[in-house]
């Protein structure tokens, strides 16, 4: 049976990520950091070769694909947004430690949401529309390999709601960047809206072979 492999990306840092800000809707490009190490990532890395690009319609995200992806085909969806923080907003950890409702929203619960925010059960909501659209998208088109560039939350929600084997989302770690690689087939998403996570992109360079003076390989 016929698979689809996308890998999920999240975007690269922004000066309120940098900051240690709740980022959610505010639309920040990349910071020079957040360019710099993304430059990196591509020295040090390898990315999939992919046929098409999915990405939130923010700042950080299109540019983040734009720099891990040129050429590249590019689609928006904006399901693809982080969480709305609501009036956690552009906030740090230090500024709401003592705010009551903030101290209960960490305490967790899929109804949880910040004041004027969203709850993780319409985040959980949201993933779902965003994935539904691209696993089509993909199989009308004839697309085997995607990557879809997107948020920590996103991330975390997608692997936690849809991924296989399950993981708590508490465990799930995504440096900028970095992401990971599922695999999902018609059968699977249409009659259980489930997919298997395969592993973490980017992938590990293949150290190239070294040469003695005689020019043959050790």
């Amino acid at each position: 049976m016929k698979g689809y492999r996308i890998s999920i990306i999240r975007h690269g840092m922004s000066e309120g990520n940098e900051k240690g800000l709740y980022i959610g809707r505010t639309d920040l490009p990349l910071s020079k950091k957040g360019q710099a190490q993304l430059c990196g990532k591509l020295d040090e890395f390898e990315y999939p070769s992919v046929h098409r690009v999915y990405s939130s319609p923010m700042k950080r995200c299109t540019e983040t694909a734009e720099i891990l992806f040129p050429n590249t085909e590019m689609c928006i969806v904006d399901n693809l947004k982080e969480l709305d923080f609501g009036e956690f907003e552009g906030k740090s950890v230090q500024e709401l430690i003592f705010n009551d409702d903030y101290r209960e929203w960490i305490k967790g619960g899929i109804d949880k949401r910040a004041p004027g925010g969203e709850s993780m059960e319409e985040l959980c909501d949201r993933s779902y529309r965003a994935l539904h659209e691209i696993i089509m998208d993909m199989m009308n088109d004839g697309i085997t390999h995607s990557a879809v560039i997107t948020h920590g939350g996103i991330i975390s929600n997608m692997l936690s709601c849809f991924g296989l084997p399950k993981i708590d989302p508490k465990e799930i770690k995504c440096e900028f960047g970095e992401g990971f690689e599922i695999i999902v087939t018609a059968k699977m998403w249409q009659q259980s809206q489930v997919f298997e996570i395969l592993g973490v992109v980017p992938y590990e360079r293949l150290e190239e072979e070294q040469s003695d003076d005689s020019g043959e390989a050790i």
